[in-house]
């Protein structure tokens, strides 16, 4: 299982509490690699991007009308985080849906 984050990000830190199984793959470090990407935007569509993150806030017009894939390739901050890739399905955020669905509640 594979958690796509960041680091210091409080919701990613609480997912790899409750998944010890879990790696994080800090997308600000290596980016999120594109098949992955792919998957989750084809699943996901717009909801992949965080429209209301500090890192959001600070684009230029032109960089929030880019696509959702190379945003993020850009900006890998902007990301909902975490995406967790659980043995081929992804999950995105780290509400109870998703936490019900892998197994934590």
């Amino acid at each position: 299982m594979k958690l796509y984050g960041l680091k210091n990000c409080d919701t990613c830190r609480k997912a790899l509490k409750s998944l010890p199984q879990a790696e994080l793959v800090d997308v600000r470090a290596t980016g999120v690699p594109a098949d992955v990407l792919s998957r989750a935007q084809e699943k996901f569509d717009d909801a992949l991007v965080n429209r209301r993150s500090a890192t959001w806030r600070g684009l230029t017009e032109a960089e929030r009308a880019l696509p959702e894939a190379e945003l993020i390739k850009a900006h890998p901050a902007v990301m909902k985080r975490p995406l967790i890739d659980a043995g081929g399905h992804l999950h995105l955020g780290w509400d109870v849906a998703a936490q019900k669905a892998l197994g934590v509640c």
